[in-house]
């Protein structure tokens, strides 16, 4: 990307100082980090990151737009509607593959979601590596002016609206086996609230509650991290219902996870956007059906993705609503690393306090790869690799 400042960090890197910086990002919160962490940030030229922020804009104002929103809403199957829907998500998310045009890299949108991820982490990854690695002066993680302080006292006070930190929870499915627990460590030291899986919630009347310390906390905002296709698929029992009335907020409202989703996909267009179709939709496959993606509408975390569509895969398929098909992105070769080129991906991460407002760009992490896609069974044995944070001058 910036050649000169690639090669110094390539000159200066090591596998020790790389295991003292692991060593260091496992030991600094209470849970380790379960996934690959990459060797090396990207870092960003400014006509990229000025690319990434206009690719950004393009989305948000397709998504403001109030025929979007009314749309939006058949995103939410109706046995998961939640009550108390509220007009903007706290949490915003945009997946960019980095890809190139002639000389030019440009992005192209892979996925979007009104979901939280690694808010928390992503300041102690940043923190870590800069004690590590020789980050440039000048260079940042963060957007619009934020360091970790104004980045932190933001978060925090769009986690805990106008509550005491004790009655705000991060709820979350057994959340001492998920992937991303290290967040859920991260969120609590930065903002002072508690992880609780869903399960141990009990509910009375309208009121929830969580036990601390011997004693039952009444729950007045919810941090959600739950998600539905996880609840769906575990059967997990528990003591409230999404769909009940419950006087408690939430800090990210679980409608948004369906209404800014894969479903969104389809509905947005321009030169940042690649082709995408609901598969209920097309009444005649694309004759370049191979460079298409099929993708089912409500997983996580590339569950079900496949990549080697035919005609007979997809005729098949009976809940055709469920599933879009989106033209692969051919990633380009970015990162200069030791044993070749890697690619990658990188998350705009936004919050949005006031509806009135746009999203405002607060942060990022990446995802790089040396496989046919991003997922760790296309990377196994590969190095620098996995995930990481970008630098934008």
């Amino acid at each position: 990307m910036i050649p000169e400042i690639r090669e110094k960090f390539n000159n200066d890197f090591s596998e020790k100082v790389y295991q003292e910086y692991l060593d260091d990002l496992n030991s600094v919160l209470k849970y380790p980090t379960d996934f690959r962490v990459c060797e090396t940030p990207l870092f960003l030229s400014r006509d990229l990151t000025s690319e990434l922020i206009k690719a950004s804009d393009d989305v948000i104002a397709q998504l403001q737009q109030e025929d979007f929103l009314k749309k939006s809403e058949a995103a939410i199957p109706e046995n998961l509607k939640v009550p108390n829907d509220f007009e903007h998500p706290p949490f915003f998310q945009i997946d960019f593959a980095i890809t190139k045009n002639r000389e030019k890299f440009l992005p192209k949108l892979i996925e979007l979601q009104a979901f939280p991820s690694l808010y928390g982490f992503q300041v102690y990854l940043n923190d870590v590596l800069r004690k590590h690695f020789d980050i440039p002066v000048g260079f940042h993680s963060y957007f619009n002016g934020l360091n970790k302080t104004s980045y932190r006292s933001l978060l925090t006070k769009i986690i805990l609206g106008n509550h005491d930190p004790e009655n705000v929870i991060l709820l979350e499915i057994e959340p001492e086996k998920q992937k991303t627990r290290i967040d859920f460590a991260a969120t609590e030291e930065l903002t002072g609230i508690t992880t609780v899986c869903l399960s141990k919630i009990k509910k009375r009347g309208k009121k929830l509650f969580y036990a601390k310390d011997g004693k039952d906390i009444q729950v007045k905002r919810i941090y959600n991290r739950v998600i539905f296709d996880e609840l769906e698929r575990k059967n997990i029992k528990f003591d409230f219902d999404f769909k009940d009335e419950i006087d408690a907020e939430w800090a990210g409202h679980p409608n948004w996870f369906f209404k800014i989703s894969k479903f969104s996909l389809p509905m947005l267009k321009g030169n940042y956007v690649p082709e995408c179709y609901f598969l209920n939709d097309i009444e005649k496959y694309p004759d370049n059906i191979s460079d298409f993606v099929l993708k089912p509408l409500f997983s996580f975390a590339g569950l079900g993705v496949d990549v080697e569509v035919t005609k007979e895969k997809l005729d098949a398929i009976e809940n055709r609503s469920n599933y879009i098909l989106q033209q692969k992105v051919e990633y380009a070769p970015l990162i200069d690393t030791p044993d070749g080129f890697s690619k990658s991906e990188i998350r705009m991460m936004f919050l949005w306090e006031n509806k009135n407002d746009k999203p405002l760009l607060v942060n990022n992490l990446i995802r790089t790869s040396k496989g046919k896609m991003m997922g760790v069974d296309f990377n196994k044995n590969k190095t620098w690799i996995g995930s990481s944070i970008a630098y934008h001058p």
